[in-house]
């Protein structure tokens, strides 16, 4: 129960955004129904904190259209053949701008082996914000994408950033990660091998 309160500390509460900012879920957060695991990983750069959901294993990934930064159309099926992490963020989500840098170094380690690594900004000012949240940041490998009617959001709905979705090839959800978590860590090396081995 404390390490479950404690994940919840330490993601961003999806209802309370900074003013300004709408909020990405208007619902009250979905409860994590698979119980299965939670755990804090310590890195050079802080302690990360998540909850992983197996509940929706084997789920497809859905047909919800969200954009790139210069406002192009794209969705989630057209990374199909390919395994897929998906990052909910937003620039005001301290876990999540923590976790960043190594979700970069996950795009740089496994975007040559096949895996896509699409973060997807959950910000209601769009490319606005995030371009130069990028800019300054100096991300190589890893690319944004927003997600302005928050449709990505709704859809998962655990009511915290950041929340990461893997996928294997087929498409199919493999495990949700509700929180921050070090991905250069093996926990997360673990995770995305099962994904790449589906």
């Amino acid at each position: 129960m404390t390490l479950l309160l404690l994940a919840s500390l330490a993601a961003c509460d999806r209802q309370s955004p900074p003013a300004g900012q709408a909020a990405a879920n208007g619902e009250a957060p979905a409860p994590i129904t698979s119980g299965e695991a939670t755990g804090s990983s310590a890195s050079g750069k802080g302690e990360f904190s998540y909850t992983l959901d197996r509940s929706k294993a084997g789920t497809p990934a859905p047909d919800l259209t969200f954009q790139t930064l210069d406002g192009n159309d794209t969705t989630l099926p057209d990374f199909a053949g390919k395994p897929l992490l998906v990052n909910l963020w937003a620039t005001w989500c301290a876990p999540c701008v923590a976790e960043m840098p190594t979700l970069d170094a996950v795009a740089a380690a496994y975007g040559p082996k096949g895996l896509s690594v699409v973060a997807v900004s959950q910000d209601s000012q769009g490319g606005k914000i995030v371009q130069p949240f990028f800019a300054k940041q100096g991300f190589r490998h890893l690319k944004s994408w927003i997600d302005p009617e928050n449709q990505l959001g709704f859809h998962y709905a655990t009511g915290m950033l950041p929340t990461t979705i893997l996928y294997d090839a087929q498409g199919k959800e493999v495990a949700r990660v509700i929180g921050a978590m070090d991905w250069n860590g093996k926990e997360a090396h673990a995770l995305i091998a099962e994904a790449m081995q589906s």
